[in-house]
């Protein structure tokens, strides 16, 4: 069977991204083509101002379908950007850059040439101008899709925030029972498709102890009664259970999955524990859309130090 190419979008232009893409092509071989969705003209002044230029072989693309791809080069999709400066303050002026990467990759994906999405790291607060909470919800709803997660995947354990980027005094009213069971439903299948199991999934309460002086206790009126209707169907998911011991050595192994109430609840203990070496998956979609665990960085920009590890395993996780 042939094997579909890996789209990649570089995001935010004034960003980590070069670097690490630069670190993780260079360093790594890859069975699968990848494409690279982004401005030439800056590719190539990144390139040149972080020492890339002789190890890179990099073909721009004019015509995908007659065009024979070849993992052992970068095939190049150019999308224009007014502002080809190597290194830039971010701002508005890359909106448009971005979202024309975008619509190039969801063109190609529609189109079926592939079925492996992965977008470097971009400001929300820019792009997304509020009108979404993060970069999953603004391509889910590129595709009509109302039910989705976010999975942050490791080998080892992964975790799931039931909501994503919420201020933590909107989380209370947003936990319910349907946005619970429908993200379990999406791991739990993601799992058996992709590794053959039957993923152990963990769920956290949403308060302290899984306890509350509140007259309306979220945990035993939503989260349990969910849990066992979950148990009901045979999945192996457990619940709930305290957050403040669930990430202990001898509890987290236990499971494949760790389910949290809130983004912070469970991203906090999944980077301390795995730092640069995880990734973020979207569930839900009609193609597998990854993104690498961090964000644009613009302090560290053109210092040459950043860690490649998450889009190493992005790249790694979609060479199939």
């Amino acid at each position: 069977m042939k094997i579909k190419p890996i789209l990649v979008v570089g995001g935010e232009p004034n960003s980590v991204f070069f670097e690490i893409f630069f670190k993780s092509i260079t360093s790594n071989k890859f069975k699968s083509p990848i494409i690279l969705i982004m401005s030439l003209d800056l590719i190539i002044k990144q390139m040149k101002f972080l020492n890339y230029k002789k190890k890179i072989n990099l073909i721009k693309i004019k015509n995908i379908k007659r065009y024979k791809l070849d993992n052992k080069q970068i095939n190049l999709i150019d999308v224009k950007y007014k502002n080809n400066i190597a290194f830039k303050k971010i701002s508005n002026d890359s909106n448009s850059y971005i979202e024309n990467c975008f619509k190039t990759a969801f063109y190609l994906i529609k189109k079926k040439i592939t079925n492996k999405f992965i977008n470097g790291p971009i400001n929300k607060k820019t792009f997304l101008k509020n009108k979404y909470l993060g970069i999953t919800e603004y391509i889910c709803e590129k595709f009509k899709i109302k039910n989705y997660a976010m999975l942050i995947y490791n080998h080892k354990l992964s975790v799931c925030p039931i909501t994503t980027h919420l201020p933590i005094k909107l989380v209370s009213k947003s936990i319910n029972k349907k946005n619970i069971y429908n993200k379990v439903i999406l791991i739990n299948n993601f799992y058996k498709k992709m590794f053959g199991i039957k993923p152990r999934i963990a769920v956290v309460g949403l308060n302290p102890h899984c306890e509350t002086i509140d007259n309306f206790d979220e945990d035993k009126k939503i989260v349990k009664p969910t849990i066992q209707k979950l148990i009901n169907k045979k999945l192996n998911i457990y619940g709930p259970i305290s957050a403040d011991t669930i990430f202990m050595k001898n509890i987290r192994f236990n499971y494949d999955v760790i389910i949290g109430m809130y983004h912070d609840q469970v991203l906090t203990p999944i980077k301390t524990l795995f730092e640069y070496n995880a990734i973020n998956i979207t569930l839900g979609l009609p193609f597998i859309r990854i993104s690498p665990d961090h964000g644009p960085n613009e302090k560290m920009m053109g210092k040459k130090i950043s860690n490649a590890q998450s889009l190493i395993e992005s790249l790694k996780f979609l060479d199939f």
